[in-house]
């Protein structure tokens, strides 16, 4: 994650100065909308809405490309829960998909667990690990399904030349404490179509109707709710901007450097990458779960399994099928029986006992991290 300093602070005390914390007040340009615009030119994406977090810009991208009821919404195994809850939100069902050794929903499966009710795909990129959007994008549009990239993992990163979030018909970002834009919670809806972008505008704020806006579509207003953010919020964000790519720079310089040392050993693979060129997070894999669970010993390694959180054993919500009102149960909804059981994605339990995550450490010198991979080739001799 960047580095929150002075640049932050002077950016919000001018927002303090200045008296207005709202977004939508006044007619002067806010940092919100400043950094929705640099935004945009530095993903090369038509539209971008700050949210209030990665959550409510996945609900929202739902909701503007018209998921809804009855629906059935693919998403991976291996991601927070929040990538199944949207769904929910907006009255679809999430349908489990198993991740592949890379760590991210694997095609070969998504076409499995196609039905006739399915309606989008949500690709997760996880651990700044990009899916393989050309399979995703292949079978999307043979089976007409919608394409919601969660890249609040990911922001910045890019897949075969394009920024990740931008491939789709919408994307998801976002700004958490532990993201590459960090404003303490936050989000974005991405998106280069105009429809979807005035839906997403309508559906995170109540008063949509009463603004004034440099675009809109001819969409007729419906009620929304309110995921808006404040200037505070955009501020930061748009102070930490200009940090993004000289962090994945960092990134990769790291990566390329961890991976040579770590190809020299036999004892683990590096796991496999959709977009080797421009990777910036790095996993290993081992034959045996007992030897990951090892290697997750040495400082800046954990073995994915037991981070728990990730893994959709542990989503209770989810596996119970609970909500706040039984009669808002999208369970109840759906075209058919929706079940779930903790075995019913093993290739994807089986790969988080065999893999662990290899910090990068973005914030330590290069030499640093020198150091600490030939003490990992050490340790695995």
């Amino acid at each position: 994650m960047p580095r929150v300093g002075i640049t932050e602070l002077i950016t919000l005390g001018r927002v303090i100065a200045r008296g207005q914390l709202l977004r939508y007040r006044g007619a002067e340009q806010g940092f919100t909308t400043k950094f929705e615009i640099d935004l945009t030119k530095k993903l090369g994406v038509k539209h971008a809405l700050t949210v209030n977090s990665g959550t409510s810009a996945l609900i929202s991208a739902l909701a503007a490309a018209g998921i809804g009821p009855g629906d059935e919404v693919l998403v991976p195994a291996y991601t927070w829960v929040a990538t199944a809850i949207a769904p929910l939100a907006v009255g679809a069902v999430p349908v489990l998909v198993d991740v592949n050794e890379s760590l991210t929903i694997d095609p070969e499966d998504i076409k499995r667990k196609i039905t006739p009710y399915t309606k989008a795909i949500i690709p997760v990129h996880m651990l700044n690990l990009v899916c393989d959007m050309d399979a995703i994008t292949a079978i999307a549009k043979q089976h007409r399904l919608k394409i919601i990239e969660d890249a609040c993992q990911a922001v910045g990163l890019t897949y075969k030349g394009r920024r990740v979030g931008t491939i789709g018909e919408a994307g998801a970002f976002s700004f958490n404490q532990f993201k590459n834009l960090n404003s303490g919670e936050g989000g974005a809806v991405l998106t280069n179509d105009d429809r979807i972008f005035t839906r997403a505008r309508m559906y995170h704020d109540v008063g949509s109707y009463t603004r004034e806006y440099t675009f809109e579509s001819n969409e007729a207003v419906f009620a929304g709710v309110n995921l808006r953010v404040s200037e505070l919020t955009g501020a930061v964000l748009h102070a930490q901007l200009p940090k993004l790519d000289p962090l994945l720079r960092r990134l990769r310089k790291r990566h390329t450097m961890m991976t040579k040392y770590l190809s020299r050993t036999t004892k683990l693979r590096i796991s496999p990458h959709n977009d080797p060129a421009n990777a910036v997070g790095l996993s290993v894999i081992f034959d045996r779960p007992e030897d990951a669970k090892a290697f997750a010993t040495n400082a800046g390694v954990e073995r994915l399994i037991d981070t728990g959180r990730h893994v959709y054993t542990n989503w209770q919500p989810i596996m119970t099928q609970r909500t706040f009102h039984e009669r808002m149960n999208p369970w109840k909804w759906a075209n058919r029986e929706i079940t779930y059981s903790n075995e019913m994605c093993s290739r994807t339990l089986d790969i988080l006992a065999r893999t662990c995550r290899v910090s990068l450490g973005a914030q330590y010198p290069l030499p640093f991290m020198k150091l600490r991979a030939k003490m990992l080739l050490r340790a695995l001799a």
